[in-house]
């Protein structure tokens, strides 16, 4: 197989709280003078065997996009042993012209450098149309200390369990700064009616007791890999506000898919200390409720498999039955008696009645939608060279820019991006009417060039037949 490592990164002023759009709130954005953990990421992924393509998706405010782009190169250009392909705000709006060439809706909302749905949407469709047929989705503050990382990521996926169901996605999982991949909850009186980190570690222990793969009901987006089988079919929801990989999973049950868990596929997860806890939990206030609102929507639809609370014992069940806003805003309320963050998690409580119901009732039936939407629009950018190749030529151009701007730069080591083969002199075409950047011309049809090479992994799934899966059935 020919995985695509896809890493998000978010880079934010600290004034940044996501305004009235609660789905652009990020929990560990990196500020513009600051280094972030990105960096150290990609010196952890340099020593994995058979790394390709990494592809880094460059969310940020507004006023700041040309500059975090710039950023990330820098921090890109200093790792040359990692193949790096820079996605910003140019290189999305040559994706939107050529979506618009081929006649596919706007989707700006459902795809795009906005909200963490969205961007893990765009890292598939890039992956869709520069040929891939995996994603392995990183967080760039985790750190991977195993070499046969993504020989590891690959075990299984694609491959059909004896029943005949093919694996087209799975997950790993996470150790903390501990060691531990035990959530760190705690047993407090103000945690009574929301023990979220208990029932998470209920379910993993049994998980890591058992084989190999087994069904997952937990997912880690930042270690997370998904079949071509899977990501042409079904999108990421853009409306969730986070837990965006827990609601893929039950997307795909709903859809008639599932995910795996492999708990022998692990990384670090060293994020920096969160600003706000309160604003984090009005955060996961949204996401619970418009899931369960999602779901109770997706019963009335009957061409979906019902995905009921009873069957994602012990987690995350709990969460999804009624009587759901009643434990919020306990939980909010007592916690802002309990814990520091005290105005937050008033607020918090607040939202739970307001807001964040308000919106669960509004949105809950629109991913429905966008994915009668979304096959169409995968299928017709699939292996798409004109934009592949304007993508590839947008970000070396950003990538020779940044290196000029660095004087200090030896010159003997170029940024590795995926556009340094190609020939000297040359450029790949751009499709007709499409501008590299705001203040760049596109090449004018028929100008010679020639295409540059992507680079691709070819890893065994596993190196193992059906048979000799270690799993559960």
């Amino acid at each position: 197989m020919n995985p695509v490592v896809v890493i998000p990164t978010f880079i934010y002023p600290r004034r940044h709280r996501g305004g009235a759009d609660v789905v652009s709130t990020y929990d560990h954005p990196t500020a513009p003078n600051q280094e972030g953990e990105l960096g150290r990421c990609l010196e952890s992924l340099a020593k994995v065997e058979g790394l390709g393509l990494v592809v880094i998706l460059v969310s940020a405010d507004v006023s700041l996009e040309v500059q975090a782009a710039e950023k990330v190169q820098a921090i890109a250009s200093r790792h040359p042993e990692v193949t790096t392909l820079v996605i910003g705000a140019a290189e999305l709006a040559l994706i939107e012209q050529r979506m618009a060439q081929q006649n596919i809706e706007r989707l700006s909302k459902e795809i795009g450098l906005q909200g963490y749905g969205a961007i893990r949407n765009l890292g598939l469709l890039v992956a869709n149309v520069l040929g891939f047929d995996a994603v392995v989705f990183l967080d760039d503050d985790e750190v991977i200390d195993d070499p046969k990382f993504l020989q590891k990521a690959m075990y299984g996926l694609g491959k059909l369990t004896r029943q005949g169901v093919p694996i087209v996605a799975k997950t790993g999982y996470y150790l903390n700064d501990q060691n531990s991949y035990l959530s760190k909850w705690e047993d407090k009186w103000y945690n009574r009616f929301w023990q979220q980190g208990r029932a998470f570690n209920e379910w993993i222990t049994k998980a890591m007791r058992g084989p190999r793969l087994s069904r997952s009901n937990h997912v880690c987006g930042g270690c997370l890999a998904i079949h071509k089988e899977a990501f042409r079919r079904l999108a990421f929801d853009p409306w969730i506000t986070r837990g965006e990989d827990l609601d893929y999973m039950l997307n795909l049950r709903m859809y008639g898919s599932d995910i795996w868990f492999d708990n022998q596929w692990v990384l670090r997860h060293l994020p920096p200390r969160t600003t706000s806890e309160g604003t984090r939990f009005r955060q996961d206030i949204f996401r619970w409720l418009y899931e369960y609102r999602k779901l109770e929507y997706s019963r009335a639809l009957i061409d979906l498999q019902q995905v009921k609370p009873a069957s994602l014992e012990p987690y995350p069940g709990p969460f999804l039955e009624p009587g759901l806003l009643r434990r919020i805003r306990l939980t909010a309320w007592m916690r802002s008696f309990g814990r520091p963050d005290k105005k937050a998690y008033r607020l918090a409580a607040k939202a739970a009645t307001g807001a964040a119901s308000a919106y669960a009732e509004a949105n809950c039936a629109k991913y429905f939608e966008f994915q009668y939407v979304w096959p169409e629009a995968m299928n017709r950018l699939e292996s798409d060279q004109l934009l592949s190749e304007a993508l590839v030529r947008s970000a070396m151009l950003r990538a020779q820019d940044v290196a000029a701007a660095n004087v200090d730069a030896p010159a003997s080591a170029p940024t590795p991006t995926a556009a340094q083969s190609a020939p000297a002199g040359t450029a790949p075409a751009v499709p007709a009417g499409v501008t590299p950047a705001a203040s760049r011309a596109p090449v004018p049809e028929g100008a010679p060039g020639a295409a540059p090479t992507v680079p691709y992994g070819n890893i065994d799934a596993g190196m193992t037949t059906q048979i000799r899966l270690d799993m559960e059935d």
